[in-house]
């Protein structure tokens, strides 16, 4: 084999992992979701008590802390406790925790619905925690790591984005936490403010796709 096809080949290759990269640029790029304000579009998804959750469910409530999260991930590991008290705190009150779990459970096997089951029971989750199968609510809503919190209130009988972003400023650490953006949030809406930072940006582990 001479140079000129070797070189016609290695030029071949590398075009070919050059359009694979645009071509997963573009698909993460079309993961638009939720903007502030949409309202956001009822779902089906599957508890670890095996029942179906829908956000119809939650129509007594106020609003709902819907948060994205996963076994594997050692960030969502370390929020695990302060989502319990922020369930515990603002359930009462109207907005509970809903956590779904969005990752391909064949990426990771502690992702698995068996673990999910597992690791709810273990920890006590005071909350829901189901599975996106299809990954089709994780896109929707636009999430692209765990853990990631959108906050919605409820008004006129639909559910409004007011929050997507991270839960506190403090990823790792919960003693070091200086900016509780979930609880400020939440402590807003209730108290019929705007949400002050509605925005942040969340920190952790990029979600597994099918």
């Amino acid at each position: 084999m001479d140079n000129s096809v070797k070189t016609d080949k290695l030029v071949r290759f590398i075009l070919t992992v050059l359009l694979l990269v645009a071509s997963s640029v573009i698909q993460a790029q079309t993961i638009k979701g939720y903007s502030l304000g949409d309202a956001v579009a009822d779902f089906r998804l599957k508890n670890v008590d095996s029942r179906q959750v829908t956000l119809a469910d939650y129509r007594a409530q106020k609003g709902l802390i819907v948060v994205f999260m996963s076994n594997h991930c050692p960030f969502s590991k370390a929020y695990e406790d302060r989502l319990i008290a922020l369930d515990r705190k603002f359930s009462p009150q109207g907005y509970p925790v809903l956590a779904i779990m969005p990752n391909d459970p064949n990426a990771y096997e502690d992702d698995s619905f068996g673990n999910m089951q597992i690791r709810a029971r273990d920890k006590a989750y005071s909350f829901v925690y189901a599975m996106d199968e299809t990954q089709s609510t994780t896109r929707a809503f636009g999430a692209t790591r765990t853990p990631e919190v959108y906050v919605l209130k409820q008004v006129g009988g639909q559910f409004v984005l007011e929050y997507v972003g991270a839960i506190d400023d403090s990823p790792q650490d919960g003693g070091s936490v200086q900016r509780r953006y979930i609880d400020d949030a939440v402590s807003s809406l209730l108290a019929g403010r705007p949400v002050q930072s509605p925005i942040t940006k969340p920190i952790g582990c990029a979600i597994k796709w099918k």
